[in-house]
Parts: C-alpha cells; structure tokens; sequence
C-alpha cells in the first residue's frame, strides 16, 4: 500500500516533534520544510531580523523541567531556565536522536497551500535552487506564531528610530540612548532591563496593570511551584493565592509606579521576570502610562508628562498569521478563541493540523508531542475526530471566553497540565 505524503511546515520544537511521531507510527514518506539553515526555529539566534524572535540574552521563561519533551530530558547540567544557545543544541540532539534531520529539507519554504476538492493540499515549494508544486496528503502546520509582529499605531509622526521588539537583538546599540520600550510582556520587561544597562535613560510605558511573576517561588522555579502545590487546588483559590503571594512578596504595583491589575491571576498570560522590579525600585527603569501622542522626538503621555527619545521599542506581541495560506482559507489573524478542535484539528479541513498552536502557562513543545502523538493516530484511522466536532469547538471557546480575557493574545491560552492531561486521555482511547 502506498505511504500517503506528509508534509510539515516548520523544524522547530513543534515542527521537529510532529516529524518525531509521524516516524515513530511509521510513516515514511515524511517531510519537513524549513526557511532556515538549522533546527530550532523561533530559537536560532541570529543578529538580522529574520523569523526568530530571541535576543542575545534570552533565556525560557518556563523551567527545564517543565520545558523539555518527556522522553528527551535536557541534560543534567543545563541550568533552571537554559539559554537560547543550549535550547537549540538540546532541539539539535532531539532531531538526530529520533532520527528526524534526514527527512528535513532546509533553506526551502512552503509560500502557497490551497487544499483541494478531495482534501489534499496542493504546496508551492521555493527551495534554494528551484521552485515547484507538490501534492500533500496531509499538512501538518507547526511554523509557529511568535514571528509575525503587532505593530501599534502611535497617533503622530516619531523622527526617532521606531522598532518592534521582533528586530531588537541585543542592548549594545542603544548605548547613551534615550529609550522608551511598550508593553508589559516577557518580552517588554526584558528588553527594557536589558537597555537600561546601558541606556541614557529608558522608560517602560505599560497601558494597564499587570501581575508580575518572580522565576523563583520559595527557592523552585515558579511553574514547579505552581504545578505541584497550585494546580490541584479550585481555580477561584488559585487566584487568590497567587494575588496573596505575590502581594506579600512584592506588595502592590503602586509602589513601583505601575498600574494595577484590572483582572485576575491565569485570566492572561503571565509575566515571568525577577528583575524589573528590582530595576525600577534602583531607579534604572522608569514606569510610564500610555502614550497619547508623538511630535518628534517628543512623546506625550496621557498623564501629561512629555519626554524625549532617541528609540521607541513597541514589544506588543505577534498576530497569528499563515502567509501560505489564501485568508478565506484559513485567517486566524483577529480571532479571540481558537476555530479548531483540541486547538489542532480544523473542522472545514480534515487534512490539515496545527503543531504548536497554544499558549500555555508553562511550555508549548511537550503539549506539541502530544498533539503531533495524536495526529499521526488519527491518520492511521486509530482515533477519530467526534461526529459532535463543531458543537464540541463551540462550548470549548465559550469556557475560554469564560477562563481568560478576551483578545487576540489569549485566543490560544491554555492551563499546561489539564490541556496535557486531556491529550493524554484521547491518546489512550485509541483503538
């Protein structure tokens, strides 16, 4: 019997991991294509903007033992919380473990997929030497959505240098700057503590009030903390605990500056940082509210106050968007709630999965096993989509809309162990 063709866009974690499991079922006719030279993906570092987001300094934001595939442990000595260098020779090791890198063609883009009337998908291949059209019974989409930037629309006209936090590779450029970084994400806090080390002066602006989570919780990582004394408790008790600890610990944002909350715990992704607090409080970083305009050098912020910077760096975040695909195919652009079963299966599209599409209070890659784990049993007709699909999807985004805040930044938010959990229960109801 003929192997059906199985393409995967993308060799990062997620990609890498789909590839895994397709191998492993026995699939041979696999293949993975990749824009860039090495496995990795968001975490090959490069000094050019590119598709990789991660910056000199980068380190995971979720623990290593929260982060590593469940049967490739990272190595014993990796720290805590290891580098963007160790994360993408622990992704090196993983795809020649498991014997993947051979079925991976690099340098070499998907940039059209148009599915067909018998549910296959017809691929533009643009390879280093050659361009050509491909027929793939199944496309497996793990190209990640942190590459793809949301650029703010600043009211004015800034003659200083306007970046996204998507090129910002290190902080050595803006020595003796004078810098204004936006947001109050990972990303934002980073970056602002990194240029403040060199920096003039920067300024942190934050629209809204944020919950700011140390790396460190009584000595353990955070999410250890939190997965193994938090989690089984009600959610309702969660918050509270969490707003509790954080409370004794760092007391309440006005007194770094900073605006408060207008939510609650896990209703939106967390900001994991243990230094920005620390660097406001030694007077390093400066908090600033919302900008209300600019004119110049000059930005005006809605309290009054008007300032000048040499660098704005908006670090707002990314869309979830897929050039290959035509957007009345498939537009996941301004959704608020994932469209799709489990957050993988598409219901329009019985042939095509998402690896990777999810944003967890802990680490993508091992869920994107499971994910990848339970397509490649799907394709060998082992587990079956329920006939109820839609009506499925539907009460799952109403208990999302109910869990986190709405907006394009949580549409694909989930709680680590319970999304893993319910993985874990449909792959062991295969037949």
């Amino acid at each position: 019997m003929k192997q059906p063709r199985i393409v995967v866009i993308g060799a990062g974690p997620s990609g890498i991991a789909a590839a895994k499991n397709l191998l492993q079922a026995g699939f041979e006719d696999v293949v993975v294509y990749d824009k860039q030279e090495k496995v990795g993906g968001n975490w090959v570092y490069t000094e050019e903007p590119g598709h990789s987001s991660v910056y000199e300094t980068t380190h995971i934001i979720s623990s290593k033992q929260w982060s590593q595939y469940e049967d490739f442990p990272m190595p014993e000595d990796y720290p805590d919380y290891p580098s963007h260098t160790q994360l993408q020779a622990y992704f090196q090791d993983y795809a020649e473990h498991f014997g993947v890198i051979p079925h991976i063609q690099f340098r070499t883009a998907v940039t059209k997929a148009d599915p067909l009337p018998d549910g296959r998908w017809k691929l533009h291949i643009q390879g280093p030497e050659e361009t050509r059209e491909e027929i793939a019974d199944y496309l497996l989409v793990a190209s990640g959505h942190h590459w793809s930037p949301n650029i703010p629309e600043l009211s004015g006209t800034f003659t200083g240098t306007f970046m996204h936090s998507h090129a910002y590779k290190k902080a050595a450029p803006f020595q003796g700057k004078r810098v204004l970084v936006i947001g109050g994400g990972n990303s934002a806090c980073d970056i602002a503590v990194e240029t403040a080390r060199v920096s003039e002066r920067t300024c942190l602006s934050i629209r809204r009030g944020y919950y700011f989570m140390p790396k460190f919780l009584f000595g353990y990582p955070s999410d250890t903390v939190y997965n193994r004394v938090m989690l089984p408790l009600p959610r309702w008790i969660r918050k509270k605990l969490i707003r509790l600890t954080l409370y004794v610990m760092q007391g309440p944002n006005r007194l770094y500056g900073l605006p408060e909350p207008d939510h609650d715990p896990l209703e939106v992704h967390p900001t994991l940082n243990s230094e920005l607090l620390y660097a406001i409080r030694h007077g390093r970083v400066h908090p600033r509210p919302a900008i209300k305009k600019v004119e110049g050098l000059q930005v005006h912020f809605s309290d009054g106050r008007v300032e000048e910077f040499d660098v704005i760096i908006a670090a707002t975040g990314y869309r979830t968007r897929y050039p290959f695909f035509d957007p009345e195919v498939i537009d996941f652009s301004e959704v608020v709630v994932s469209p799709l079963y489990l957050h993988v299966f598409h219901p329009d599209h019985p042939r095509l999965f998402f690896i990777g599409l999810v944003q967890p209070l802990g680490c993508i890659w091992p869920l994107a096993d499971y994910q990848a784990q339970l397509v490649a049993h799907y394709i060998k007709g082992a587990w079956k989509l329920p006939p109820d699909v839609r009506k499925r999807i539907a009460k799952a985004q109403k208990k999302h809309l109910r869990t986190f805040k709405p907006a394009h930044r949580h549409a694909f938010e989930v709680d680590y162990l319970p999304y893993r959990n319910r993985l874990l229960h449909e792959i062991r109801r295969v037949t």
